[in-house]
């Protein structure tokens, strides 16, 4: 996971308008944490081209390979459901991550 959504903005610039922040922490089942990744690795450029995302990090615990941190900030709630609702999204997470995880939690906040 290599990609970044900033290329040409700030976080500042990310974050002074606002947006419907997600923040998702997965678990892969034990021996799949390298598939997760490389799903994640495809599917990380798509959703940071979503016209309604404004920074999308995704991130891999250093001390526990199997954790999955993700840091999703969002224009508002139609980009977060636009993003669910995308081909990428119902392919690569739905279709493939999803069933090698033994733990997903998902968070929303909004900035202040």
């Amino acid at each position: 996971m290599k990609h970044y959504a900033m290329s040409t903005r700030t976080i500042s610039d990310a974050i002074n308008t606002g947006g419907l922040l997600v923040v998702a922490k997965w678990e892969a089942k034990p021996s799949e944490a390298d598939k997760v990744a490389a799903i994640l690795d495809q599917f990380l450029p798509e959703a940071q081209r979503e016209d309604g995302v404004k920074l999308f990090l995704i991130s891999r615990a250093k001390d526990d390979p199997a954790q999955f941190l993700f840091y999703e900030l969002f224009r508002d709630e139609a980009a977060f459901k636009a993003h669910q609702d995308s081909a990428h999204f119902k392919t690569y997470i739905a279709g493939q991550a999803l069933p090698l995880l033994s733990k997903r939690e998902r968070t929303q906040y909004e900035l202040l």
